[in-house]
């Protein structure tokens, strides 16, 4: 089998909002973010701006796997054929001057079947969860620039928090590969190949802010999809994924040589995850 791996890139899509604009726009929302108790509370008496701090705001870029295999397979195998004889009184049929017995009113035929078949398998992972996020593909269409290899040690937007990804390239595509890879049954193999044509990181910016309602003792997290511009409340901030999932032990069992042994580039995982772990403990001191 001949299995052709495309280099791993990374890229940072480009930003529809600056971290003004986003906080002007959670602080608008801050309210609504809380949730029923801001509807209780409004029966009352509707809160006051005043009421309400912003604790942290932080801009960070979330990562999140595309990768698309594709697998061709071309050959050859041979089978029998079962026809029907045109009546009982039919002892023989010849077919391309060759003859062939019928028995109990049919007759066998050797033949030669001609296959082809395309399998594909594109998958988007999230970064933070390590699971199957098919709704990021709106992203992909998004304005985006590619990170290059040398320039990737420099990758370090000013004021943002570059997030490591949970799961590294190469586990990733050894599981996109099960899903094309497959035993064939043929007498003749003409093509068996395997594409790897998309080993992509993308980092989309986010922005979040933790407000609290002083007077209720409440807090809340609002994230700003700069990118699309979409809202979601009860979100988190960076420091409160880092105990779940930035484990160097975890991110580093294998090397880098190894890594690019089973992904041409696939050094550049880790070396954007050493950057995120490197960011998480500045962040602690």
């Amino acid at each position: 089998m001949e299995i052709s791996l495309a280099d791993e890139r990374a890229f940072v899509f480009t930003e529809s909002l600056s971290l003004d604009q986003a906080e002007g726009r959670a602080w608008s929302k801050k309210s609504d973010a809380f949730g029923s108790i801001v509807k209780l509370t409004s029966l009352l008496s509707k809160p006051k701006d005043e009421e309400f701090e912003l604790l942290v705001k932080e801009h960070r870029y979330q990562p999140f796997w595309h990768v698309v295999c594709q697998a061709d397979y071309l050959y050859e195998r041979t089978r029998e054929f079962s026809a029907s004889a045109g009546g009982p009184e039919v002892g023989s049929v010849t077919i391309d001057a060759k003859t062939y017995p019928v028995t109990g009113g049919n007759l066998v035929l050797t033949g030669i079947e001609h296959c082809e078949e395309h399998l594909e398998k594109e998958v988007l992972i999230d970064g933070f969860t390590g699971e199957a996020a098919p709704d990021l593909a709106t992203y992909l269409g998004k304005p985006a620039t590619e990170i290059l290899p040398e320039y990737l040690d420099d990758f370090k937007p000013e004021g943002a928090v570059v997030v490591p990804p949970q799961g590294r390239a190469s586990a990733i595509v050894r599981d996109t590969l099960i899903g094309v890879i497959k035993s064939i049954k043929a007498d003749r193999i003409l093509e068996d190949k395997v594409t790897i044509s998309n080993i992509d990181l993308y980092y989309r910016p986010v922005y979040a802010f933790h407000y609290r309602w002083k007077s209720k003792e409440r807090d809340t997290v609002i994230e700003i999809d700069g990118v699309t511009g979409g809202m979601v409340s009860g979100g988190k901030m960076f420091q409160q994924y880092v105990g779940k999932f930035l484990d160097p032990e975890f991110l580093f069992d294998v090397g880098l040589d190894t890594v690019d042994l089973l992904v041409p580039g696939g050094g550049l995982a880790v070396k954007l995850a050493r950057k995120g772990i490197e960011a998480a403990k500045k962040k602690n001191l």
